[in-house]
């Protein structure tokens, strides 16, 4: 493990460990190649995923609570396999995280699972707000081809694009992307949620933790409820609504995707990812 890998792995901890105190591995986070939903993403979406899973959390089977947290990721990277060519026609392409944990006597049997390639499947949880026809390149919702037909030749299937988030990431024993190994959630709304121009970035910021910490305490329904109660809300109005869900998470024992902003003054100041 050299330094550059130690310093990026150190950004998330509230002081710096060694090496021999990490354990790192290597996880297919997603990719670009229909899965056994009929869906697959976008290069664009992989792209937006390579940045937002960089810090985020490992569990198991999507269980939000804050002793399932088992690992994070602290670096990304796609990575183009020109020897293979997806189901339409395209470079395979998948998205890699690599995660570390901190080696304990609780973990060490969960480790030799990794090792020897028992925890192996991980699925990911992601709010994709725009999911196209491959056909036609409208949105599912107003498109009359059907997933799963052939149309001139070509598999019709659903192209998700325009990731607006992503929550975790869970080691899972049956995975949907037969390449990847990756079982996806999604918000249940099919359209990005329009919001004015007028709209501050505050506001975004606090629709995106309200959608996030209602995921994590309720999951994908929670989370699509509270996207549609934030719709119409101002700024004071969402900020309200984001303390809610933050005594929520906190009564449930839930911590929510806190990442550290380490300066050489002050280790101890964390904010909400």
């Amino acid at each position: 493990m050299d330094k550059t890998t130690l310093d990026k792995i150190n950004k998330f901890t509230r002081r710096d460990f060694s090496q021999e105190e990490l354990y790192t591995f290597s996880v297919i986070l997603c990719d670009n190649d229909i899965d056994r939903d009929g869906e697959r993403f976008s290069d664009e979406a992989l792209e937006s995923l390579k940045t937002l899973f960089i810090g985020k959390t490992g569990i198991f089977d999507h269980n939000a609570s804050s002793s399932n947290q088992n690992a994070r990721i602290f670096d990304t990277e796609i990575i183009s396999d020109d020897s293979r060519t997806t189901k339409h026609g395209t470079t395979y392409k998948y998205l890699k995280g690599t995660a570390y944990m901190i080696r304990t006597d609780e973990n060490k049997n969960l480790i030799s699972e990794i090792d020897g390639g028992i925890k192996k499947e991980v699925s990911i949880s992601c709010c994709a707000d725009e999911k196209l026809c491959s056909v036609c390149g409208n949105t599912i919702s107003s498109c009359i081809h059907e997933k799963g037909k052939y149309y001139n030749g070509k598999l019709c299937h659903t192209i998700l694009n325009k990731i607006s988030d992503a929550y975790e990431w869970s080691f899972v024993a049956v995975p949907s992307q037969v390449n990847a190994g990756v079982t996806k959630h999604f918000s249940d709304a099919d359209e990005k949620i329009y919001h004015s121009s007028q709209e501050s970035d505050n506001e975004k910021q606090l629709r995106r933790d309200i959608r996030r910490l209602a995921y994590f305490s309720g999951g994908r329904t929670a989370a699509a409820a509270a996207e549609l109660s934030a719709k119409n809300l101002n700024a004071v109005q969402l900020a309200e609504l984001k303390k809610s869900y933050e005594r929520l998470c906190s009564h449930n024992g839930i911590r929510v995707q806190l990442m550290t902003e380490k300066s050489e003054t002050d280790n101890n100041s964390y904010t909400l990812r």
